[in-house]
C-alpha cells in the first residue's frame, strides 16, 4: 500500500493498527541518495525523540487519535524556517545557525502529531522562482529532470510530488509556494498574509512573506493550513482571521476573471493546456470574464524592480556586508542593488502600489476570483543557467502581484502538456477568501481529478481528508443516495453553497435498501446493528440553509445522526422502519452508485 495523502496515513493507523516507527521506517528505506531536494535528513536518534514525544501526546489524550489529526504523518520544512536544535541555512552554508526555538507554524503541526523528516532545499535566501540557485544543487523537475522544479520552495515541492512526505511547508513572497506546485502537479496554498505566523522564518521581504503549504490534494493543504494557522502576538505581521476566512464560499456558478491578454513567451504547449483547463471550468459551471490585467502586471514589476528589494537586503544586511563572496552570485547580484534605493524611491513606489491596488479592487468587483495560469512557461535547467535573470522574471507574471495586493491564492493541478510536463492553474482572491478558494478547489478536484504529484497514482477526487469538525458556521451532512455528486438531487446541496468534503464509510451498523416507487429512485439507510460499511459523501452546508434543505426531505426519509467507520458522528439521511418491509436489501453492493451501475434487475451478490 502507498501511504501518500494524509488520509492514507490516517487509515493505516486507524484501520490496520500500524505503528509510526514501522511505517516511517519503511518510507525512509525507499529514499534514494544523493537527493538535492534535501538539505538535512533527520537521523534515527532524532526521529526516535519525535516518536517518544508522539507517544506522550497520545497518552495525554487517552489514546484518542482523533485529537491528533496529523498523528504519525510525515512532513518536511523548507530550510529557511526554524526548527529548534536544527540548523537553518537558507541554502547558504556560511549563514547557517542552529535554531533555538521552533517556528509556531511548525510547532502546531508537531503538536498535532506530525513527524518531521527533514529540511528542504531552496533558492538561496528564497530569492528566485527557478529552484537552481543553491550550493546544495539544482532541484530537478519531478517529471523530467532536464527541467526546473520551480522555486524558491523547490525541495518542498519535490519531496511531496514524489511521495517522500505527505505534505511540506514552503514560503511565498513572489510565488515561491505556487510556481513549484504548478511545475510538479501539486496543490500550493498561499494563505492570506498573517494567517499563519511567519515568526521563525528567515525573511525575504518581511512585510510580504507567507508560510505556504504543498500537498497532493486540496483537502490535505487546507487541513494543514487550518492546523498551522493562528494569531501570534509575537509576530508583528500576524493577524486574527475574521469569520469569512473560515466560512467563505464562492457561488455555485462563479464568475472568474481571466487575463484578456495572456503572456506565454512563445510557449504554445502551456497556452494549449490552459485553454483546455478553461474549457473544463466552463463545463463545471463557471463564467469566464476577460479583464485587463495591466494594473496587476505593473504591480508584479514593482516587486523585483521596486524598493521591496531593500527588504531582502535588510534581512541579511550584516551577513552580505561580511560574506558576500560566499553567496550564490546571482542572488548576490540581485540583493546588492538594494543600497541604491532611496527613501524617496520607496514612498513613490508605495504611492503607485496604492493607486494600482485601487484599480485592482475595481477589477475584482465584477468577478468572484481570478483564474490564471500558475506560470506562463517552463525552462530547462541549462537554459536558466545561461540566462538566470530574465527567465526567472517571466515565472512571476501571474504570482508577483498577489502579496503586494494582500490577496490569497491556491495553485491547482490542471492536467498535462503534450510534452508530459504538468500544467497548473491558480485561483486568486482578496484577503481572507482562503476557505472559499479551498472549497472551490475541492470541486475542481472532483470535476477534473488528477494524479497525485509524480507518483502516477490517481487521486480519489472526492475532497479526501477534511478537518475533524465541520467548518465554522456549517453543518456536516452525510448523503447516501440521490444527493450524491452527479445524482439528480445533488443540486439541492450545491444551490445552498454546500461543499463536498470527503467520501467515507459508515460504521458496520447500517444496511441499505432500495425504496420502491420513489422518484427519483432513492435508497433508505437503516441502523440494524448487523450491516456493513457503506459509502457516503460528507458535505458542509451553511447553517442558514440547513432548515430549507431539511424541509425538502420527503417521508419516509429524515435527518438523524450517523456513525462513521472512523468513530465520527455526523448528521445524515435515515429511513423510517415501516418503509423497509417491501424494500430490497442492497447492502452487499456497498453503496448506491454500485447498485445503480449494476442495473435495477441485478441479482444479489453471492457471499464470498
Amino acid at each position: 500500500m502507498h501511504e501518500l495523502t494524509i488520509q492514507d496515513w490516517q487509515q493505516r493507523y486507524r484501520n490496520d493498527g500500524a505503528d509510526p516507527r514501522g511505517l516511517i521506517g519503511d518510507l525512509r528505506s525507499r529514499y534514494a541518495q544523493p537527493d538535492s531536494a534535501w538539505i538535512l535528513l533527520l537521523d534515527d536518534a532524532a526521529l526516535e525523540q519525535q516518536f517518544a514525544r508522539l507517544d506522550a501526546r497520545l497518552a495525554a489524550v487517552a489514546g484518542d487519535r482523533s485529537k491528533l489529526p496529523l498523528y504519525g504523518v510525515p512532513f518536511a520544512v523548507k530550510d529557511n524556517i526554524d526548527v529548534a536544535e536544527l540548523a537553518t541555512t537558507a541554502a547558504c552554508p556560511a549563514f547557517s545557525r542552529v535554531a533555538k526555538t521552533t517556528a509556531p507554524a511548525v510547532q502546531k503541526l508537531l503538536d498535532a502529531g506530525a513527524i518531521l523528516l527533514g529540511k528542504t532545499n531552496l533558492d538561496q535566501f528564497a530569492t528566485g522562482l527557478v529552484g537552481t540557485r543553491s550550493p546544495y544543487g539544482a532541484v530537478p523537475n519531478s517529471f523530467n529532470p532536464r527541467y526546473i522544479s520551480g522555486g524558491s520552495s523547490s525541495g518542498s515541492a519535490s519531496v511531496v510530488a514524489r511521495g517522500l512526505v505527505a505534505f511540506a511547508l514552503g514560503t511565498d513572497t513572489a510565488g515561491s509556494g505556487r510556481v513549484p506546485a504548478g511545475f510538479n502537479n501539486l496543490v500550493g496554498l498561499k494563505p492570506t498574509r498573517g494567517w499563519l505566523s511567519s515568526r521563525g522564518v528567515i525573511p525575504a521581504c518581511r512585510s510580504l512573506d507567507c508560510v505556504s503549504v504543498f500537498a497532493l490534494t486540496v483537502a490535505d493543504a487546507a487541513l494543514v493550513a487550518e492546523i498551522a494557522c493562528g494569531y501570534d502576538d509575537s509576530d508583528p505581521y500576524s493577524r486574527t482571521a475574521p469569520f469569512a476566512a473560515l466560512n467563505g464560499r464562492l457561488p455555485t456558478s462563479p464568475r472568474f476573471g481571466v487575463p484578456a491578454a495572456t503572456h506565454w513567451f512563445g510557449d504554445k504547449q502551456a497556452e494549449a493546456a490552459y485553454t483546455r483547463a478553461l474549457d473544463q471550468m466552463e463545463a463545471l459551471g463557471a463564467t469566464l470574464v476577460p479583464i485587463d490585467f495591466s494594473p496587476l502586471y505593473e504591480i508584479a514589476m514593482l516587486l523585483y524592480e521596486g524598493p521591496w528589494l531593500a527588504e531582502r537586503y535588510a534581512a541579511i544586511e550584516s551577513f552580505i556586508r561580511e560574506h558576500a563572496d560566499q553567496m550564490n552570485p546571482v542572488v548576490r547580484s540581485i540583493i546588492e542593488r538594494a543600497p541604491a534605493i532611496t527613501a524617496i524611491d520607496a514612498f513613490k513606489a508605495e504611492y503607485r502600489r496604492a493607486e494600482l491596488l485601487r484599480a485592482a479592487e475595481h477589477l475584482m468587483r465584477g468577478v468572484d476570483a481570478l483564474l490564471t495560469p500558475t506560470a506562463p512557461t517552463i525552462s530547462t535547467i541549462s537554459e536558466v543557467e545561461a540566462d538566470p535573470i530574465s527567465l526567472n522574471a517571466r515565472l512571476g507574471t501571474y504570482t508577483n502581484f498577489v502579496n503586494l495586493l494582500d490577496w490569497c491564492a491556491l495553485a491547482l493541478p490542471a492536467g498535462f502538456r503534450e510534452d508530459g510536463l504538468p500544467s497548473g492553474i491558480t485561483l486568486i482572491a482578496p484577503a481572507w477568501r482562503d476557505a472559499a478558494l479551498a472549497a472551490f478547489g475541492r470541486r475542481w478536484e472532483a470535476h477534473a481529478p488528477w494524479t497525485l504529484g509524480a507518483t502516477g497514482l490517481a487521486s480519489k477526487s472526492s475532497g479526501v481528508t477534511s478537518a475533524t469538525n465541520a467548518a465554522a458556521g456549517t453543518v456536516r451532512v452525510a448523503v447516501v443516495g440521490a444527493h450524491l455528486s452527479g445524482m439528480p438531487l445533488n443540486p439541492q446541496l450545491t444551490e445552498r453553497n454546500a461543499v463536498l468534503v470527503e467520501q467515507t464509510l459508515t460504521s458496520k451498523a447500517y444496511r441499505l435498501f432500495a425504496l420502491p416507487g420513489t422518484v427519483p429512485p432513492k435508497p433508505g439507510l437503516a441502523k440494524t446493528g448487523d450491516g456493513a460499511e457503506l459509502i457516503v459523501e460528507l458535505w458542509d452546508m451553511p447553517i442558514e440553509h440547513f432548515g430549507s434543505f431539511v424541509a425538502l426531505i420527503p417521508a419516509p426519509l429524515g435527518i438523524g445522526t450517523l456513525e462513521l467507520a472512523d468513530g465520527r458522528s455526523v448528521k445524515g439521511f435515515i429511513c423510517e422502519g415501516w418503509a423497509l418491509a417491501d424494500a430490497r436489501d442492497i447492502t452487499e453492493f456497498g453503496g448506491w452508485r454500485a447498485f445503480l451501475a449494476a442495473g435495477p434487475a441485478a441479482p444479489a451478490k453471492e457471499s464470498a
